[in-house]
């Protein structure tokens, strides 16, 4: 009953206040993670929702066998002078059943009209999950945080659906389009491009509606990296630039992501002036980010992730000596569970060496990382990265020992 409720737009903070309850003991009683076991509890339920007793197994309840209490309201629906009347004439008797189911009637027509202003009990452990995903995966498998965020992710889409008050809408918007980015990052780390477009255009969508520019700026910022990762450099410029755009150049984490990616997105276009102006207007930016931006999640823009991205731009404009500078500050800053972050910065090493005329150390190189990895993590990204790498050695090189050890764990 109380997950049907909920369902048709009663909130589980409604059902909790008429019932004596906690709305978190409510909401879990509707997934079916709690039970009602006590008689008092039922009997609490019985009246707070006015279901008759015979319908629970009780005794008729007291305030069924009370004559029905006129309504309130006259025929023109509302005449106060009518309503007075009426709870005058049943509160002369003192506070007899009557009387208290006037007094709750009044009450509750109210709570109807303040039900619209109140968030669902959910959406702060909701808003408390976007936040907790935002620090990554730390040591688990993609596929399992993939799972564990999309299924909460679900739980939105009843606060969507029902009619919500401007700020509640807005706080659901944001919530919906951080984690349908972070959907977004984590299919799209995982190799699945055409799935993970699809969220980014959902998360857009919603990060649109709740009017939070920052969180459109990192969505676009984001989705040019699927771009940029997966073979299209110029489209991943235009819409880091978009992203620029929206962002504006106040120092936000959202704009010092942008300028990085664009960087990242010129170096591979080949256009070295406009990816070594944008490096700079990064270093700009991230000089200038308060304590909270800096942190490190997927939704704020901290110092190795900012050193990951100089890593691959350098790495990308031959600039060997900054791109290990930047590498290595980036392992620096990296936890050991960071596994993919390592695994990416180690391949752009390679590509360094590679680039300094020592192919066959590129190669062992990648190869060492690549067999270290466990299975989940050999997709995706990774083997995008080290596939961009093998192929940049000349076919002069591809008989050589190291390169078709390279070949080999790649088509593995």
């Amino acid at each position: 009953m109380f997950a049907t409720a909920r369902k048709s737009g009663i909130s589980y903070y409604r059902i909790a206040e008429a019932c004596g309850m906690k709305p978190e003991r409510v909401s879990k009683i509707a997934r079916g993670e709690a039970a009602v076991s006590t008689l008092t509890t039922i009997e609490r339920i019985a009246d707070g929702l006015r279901i008759p007793g015979a319908l629970l197994g009780l005794a008729a309840r007291p305030w069924e066998h009370s004559s029905p209490t006129p309504h309130p309201e006259s025929h023109d629906g509302n005449d106060p002078m009518n309503r007075r009347q009426v709870l005058r004439g049943a509160l002369a008797a003192g506070l007899t059943t009557p009387a208290l189911t006037a007094l709750t009637d009044t009450r509750q027509s109210l709570d109807l009209a303040l039900a619209t202003d109140t968030a669902p009990a959910d959406l702060s452990d909701l808003e408390a999950a976007a936040e907790t995903y935002g620090y990554g995966y730390h040591g688990q498998p993609p596929t399992r945080v993939l799972a564990d965020l999309v299924t909460d992710f679900a739980d939105l889409h009843p606060m969507l659906a029902a009619p919500q008050p401007v700020a509640t809408r807005v706080r659901v918007c944001r919530t919906a389009g951080q984690m349908a980015g972070m959907a977004a990052i984590v299919l799209h780390d995982l190799g699945a491009r055409k799935e993970a477009r699809g969220w980014f255009v959902t998360a857009c969508r919603a990060a649109k509606e709740s009017g939070d520019r920052q969180l459109h700026a990192w969505v676009l910022a984001r989705e040019a990296m699927l771009d940029l990762n997966y073979g299209a450099p110029q489209t991943a410029a235009g819409r880091a630039e978009q992203a620029r755009q929206t962002a504006g150049n106040r120092p936000t984490a959202a704009a010092t992501l942008a300028a990085a990616v664009a960087a990242r997105a010129y170096a591979l276009s080949h256009q070295p002036e406009e990816a070594r102006q944008a490096v700079a207007d990064a270093d700009a930016l991230m000089e200038r980010l308060d304590a909270a931006a800096r942190a490190d999640t997927w939704l704020t823009h901290g110092e190795q992730k900012h050193h990951v991205h100089l890593s691959h731009a350098f790495t990308a404009l031959g600039d060997t000596r900054r791109a290990r500078e930047s590498q290595q500050r980036a392992l620096e800053l990296s936890a050991p569970t960071s596994t993919m972050t390592r695994t990416l910065l180690t391949i752009d090493a390679a590509a360094c060496d590679h680039h300094d005329g020592d192919p066959e150390q590129a190669c062992r190189r990648t190869v060492t990382v690549l067999n270290g990895l466990p299975a989940p993590y050999r997709t995706g990204l990774v083997h995008r990265r080290a596939t961009d790498l093998y192929r940049s050695i000349p076919s002069r090189h591809h008989r050589e020992l190291a390169v078709r050890e390279l070949h080999d764990a790649l088509t593995t």
